[in-house]
């Protein structure tokens, strides 16, 4: 019966450290996403501004198409 009790916590404690761990993970992607937020169209235009060109739309699209194509696989908002 001892070693049921041992399982019982093990299991416990996987169990209690997985719901941590994701809510500390989350917490910590959270934070990292309002520290360096993803890239958006006036950064692009800062970008290309701060090189001394003057974007045209055309150009601002295409930057963010491919900037959108090669995001990681997974939930894109």
């Amino acid at each position: 019966m001892e070693w049921l009790t041992r399982a019982g916590f093990v299991l416990l404690g996987l169990i209690v450290g997985g719901v941590a761990g994701f809510f500390i993970a989350r917490w910590y992607f959270k934070k990292q996403l309002e520290e360096n937020p993803p890239i958006n169209e006036d950064m692009i235009r800062a970008m290309y501004m701060s090189m001394g060109r003057k974007p045209s739309e055309a150009q601002i699209r295409q930057v963010m198409q491919n900037v959108n194509k090669n995001k990681p696989k997974g939930k894109n908002k």
